[in-house]
């Protein structure tokens, strides 16, 4: 049987492996390495020397999902929210990568971003309540809260 020091260079060479091809949570490094049959202890050792090494920080990766979900697809805070949770992001961290976001944003960012999504989607603003439904709709999946997604259909039909 091998010893505890090669079993543990193993599991590092499938966490560095697993990590070469993205940036990932400590919560879906140990997941992968419990799918590869490493042990607990050695799966504990092995995140401890990749967070001492920098190659896993769930804060930098909360912060880097934010702003590409943010910028790239137009995703609102809920959204951002449920799916770094649903990545194994404490809820602190997630709530503090949103905040910093918002700080960089300014306090109309969320809104402006909801517009732009509307703007993209429905090039003239909705006239009748199906339409109205169908952008709220949008929005809502994106992951705006529903007061805000309605603000923001009420200033886009203010636009016209």
């Amino acid at each position: 049987m091998p010893g505890s020091d090669e079993r543990l260079t193993r599991a590092l060479e499938l966490a560095y492996a697993y990590l070469n091809r993205q940036e990932r949570t400590v919560s879906e490094v140990r997941r992968h390495l419990e799918q590869k049959g490493i042990a607990g202890e050695l799966i504990e050792a092995s995140v401890e020397t990749l967070v001492d090494q920098g190659y896993l920080d769930d804060s930098r990766y909360a912060q880097m999902f934010v702003a590409d979900k943010r910028d790239l697809e137009q995703w609102g805070n809920e959204r951002i929210r449920l799916r770094l949770q649903a990545r194994g992001i404490d809820r602190d961290l997630v709530q503090a990568a949103l905040l910093e976001a918002s700080d960089d944003d300014g306090a109309e960012g969320e809104l402006d971003r909801a517009l732009g999504v509307l703007r993209w989607r429905f090039p003239e603003p909705p006239r009748d309540r199906r339409e109205r439904e169908r952008a709220l709709g949008v929005l809502l999946r994106k992951g705006y809260d529903s007061e805000l997604a309605l603000d923001a259909l009420s200033a886009y039909a203010r636009e016209d």
